[in-house]
């Protein structure tokens, strides 16, 4: 994983490798850590990707969940084919093509701000 922040208004995070059960904490970190900036943009570029499992996705939804939370849109980039077949099987393709409702917005300090993906 490396992060690319040069540009103010959209943040880029090169994701490699295998994104599971192990590797997963390290890239939510470095997400929240982005959007505590709340750039315009968050761009995960998927380039190099090679495996991704449920807790992977997980830290995708919550990109997007907490990016809705403070007006950061989120942006996937160069998707490997086995990932946009796993976002559109479970439904999350759709999911980052709309804003959150704003009865469901989260933000800190909401009851709702601790779930999780």
């Amino acid at each position: 994983m490396s992060v690319d922040r040069s540009d103010p208004d959209t943040h880029l995070i090169h994701v490699g490798g295998e994104l599971a059960y192990t590797t997963a904490a390290p890239l939510r970190a470095e997400v929240d850590r982005v959007l505590a900036d709340a750039p315009r943009a968050l761009v995960l570029d998927f380039a190099d990707l090679t495996f991704i499992d449920s807790s992977g996705l997980a830290v995708i939804v919550h990109a997007w969940r907490e990016g809705q939370s403070v007006g950061t849109t989120l942006r996937l980039r160069a998707v490997p084919r086995f990932l946009t077949a796993i976002l559109d099987i479970t439904g999350v393709a759709a999911l980052l093509g709309r804003p959150m409702p704003a009865n469901r917005a989260v933000g800190p300090g909401s009851p709702q701000s601790a779930a999780t993906a």
